[in-house]
């Protein structure tokens, strides 16, 4: 595996793309025909300067990039990358925005992290523990909340439009027995449950790239982080993370309607 540094590197060399666009007149690309997935250039060139270190640094290991695909994914070691994850966060100008890149060992993430440049916090996982470092100072390291019931709950989403079907009706149960919920988090949502800050942080219709990163940043906290089915969240899904394996176990009970 890799080390804390090595990371900060992936994470110093994007936020020079990032920054240089953020609240800026940046042109906004679709990818859909029908409907609305913006990509901008900071997303494109952040990728290109993460892989660009990645090839030399580490040539035999694979990667999986949101931009610009994947290569060698039968290696031990795979990195996925979401060059900005919560593209129209950025676009609207609020920083709730991140660059995630997480690296899996055989399949299951190990390392990664979450910069978000503007007010450079970096959560960082490095293979044991989770980490704080704020305005290059630092690590602090990160404990997820142990104490909190359901019924005292903080939990994030990005958008309850992002449910549909029984989906919905799950998020409807959970949300209606949690204490608060608040929208528009993306990634932002989900190391707030690795800080303590927040007890839930649940999401629908994610990739790989949009959750392997955050899953060692949550477990190495003392946070539980799986599919609304249990099972690893690496190939993603509709996923939900808590800050203990307690209010994990609850928060499942309540989404299926079992509690």
């Amino acid at each position: 595996m890799t080390n804390i540094n090595d990371l900060k590197r992936l994470a110093d060399a994007a936020s020079v793309q990032t920054l240089k666009y953020f609240r800026s007149n940046l042109n906004v690309d679709n990818k859909y025909e029908v409907g609305f997935d913006p990509v901008t250039a900071g997303d494109r060139e952040a990728e290109a300067a993460i892989r660009q270190i990645l090839d030399a640094d580490f040539p035999d290991h694979g990667i999986l990039g949101e931009e610009f695909g994947a290569k060698n994914l039968d290696a031990r070691y795979v990195w996925v990358i979401d060059p900005i994850d919560g593209t129209r966060a950025f676009i609207s100008g609020l920083p709730v925005w991140g660059t995630l890149v997480g690296l899996m060992e055989d399949g299951v993430a190990k390392q990664g992290f979450m910069h978000q440049p503007y007010t450079d916090e970096l959560y960082i996982a490095d293979g044991t523990q989770s980490w704080l470092i704020e305005k290059g100072g630092e690590p602090q390291k990160l404990t997820s909340r142990q104490s909190a019931k359901l019924q005292d709950a903080i939990m994030f989403t990005t958008s309850p439009a992002l449910y549909q079907g029984a989906e919905a009706e799950g998020y409807k149960r959970l949300e209606s027995r949690a204490k608060l919920a608040r929208y528009g988090t993306d990634c932002y949502g989900a190391v707030m449950v690795a800080s303590g800050h927040a007890d839930i942080f649940i999401e629908a219709g994610l990739q790989s790239y949009d959750i392997v990163a955050l899953i060692p940043i949550i477990e190495q906290a003392g946070g539980v982080i799986t599919t609304v089915d249990g099972e690893r969240a690496e190939k993603g899904g509709t996923i939900l993370a808590a800050g203990s394996r307690e209010l994990h176990a609850e928060a499942l009970q309540a989404y299926w309607g079992r509690a």
